[in-house]
Formats: structure tokens, sequence, C-alpha cells
């Protein structure tokens, strides 16, 4: 029987994410940031899976990052929002991370996240 094109899709992507957090958890030492894009924004947030806490979280809808970047989903963008991201965490005196890419694939504007977030003071 054939399935639905669509239904097939998000069954490939709930897939790709559940393999992808077999391997990646994060506690409150080293958070996971995790991404998530929709057709006009980028989210990023360090999580503590162990407390299922937030600890910081940046995203293209706010005013902090429209001050800074024009666009909010090109690479240029991205990177800045790393930038925020990592400030963010610095404060809190986190300087470790795992970078949790979703169901997306690492390049474009989520590798430029990551370059941002590096550029900011993050290891990972």
């Amino acid at each position: 029987m054939l399935k639905d094109k669509s239904k097939l899709k998000a069954e490939t992507k709930v897939r790709i994410r559940k393999r992808i957090r077999k391997k990646v958890s994060g506690d409150a030492d080293r958070p996971r940031v995790h991404v998530f894009k929709s057709n006009a924004y980028v989210y990023a947030q360090a999580v503590d899976d162990g407390r299922r806490a937030v600890l910081a979280a940046a995203s293209s809808l706010e005013k902090t990052f429209q001050a800074k970047a024009k666009n909010t989903k090109n690479r240029e963008a991205c990177g800045v929002l790393g930038e925020l991201l990592a400030q963010r965490l610095l404060a809190k005196n986190i300087k470790t991370v795992v970078f949790d890419r979703g169901r997306y694939p690492y390049h474009g504007r989520v590798k430029a996240l990551a370059e941002g977030m590096r550029k900011g003071g993050l290891v990972f």
C-alpha cells in the first residue's frame, strides 16, 4: 500500500531526530544546544536534560537580535544569533556545550549558527 508522501516525510524527520537524540544529551556542566528552523526564523536553546530545564535561549524574533541583523534567516544572521547565545551562556559561566542539530544537516544556517557560537567563545 502506498503511503502519503507528507506522512512519510514526517516519519523520516522523527526517525532522524530520535537517532541523533540517542547520542546527544546535556547536563548542567555541558548543556545541549538545540536548533530549530522555521521558514522565517531560527531558534536555539541550551537545555539541561537532567533537570529538563532551559538555561538560555536566543531566537531571530528578539528585538536585541533584530537590532544587530537586518535579515532573520540568512547565514550571516545565524552567525550573529550564535554569538548572542554564546554571550548569554558565558554570562552564566557555561563554556562547553553539546551541539544538537536536530533533524537538519550540518551545513548552511545550522553550520553558521555553530560557527557563531564558537566565535563567541563556546567550546564543542
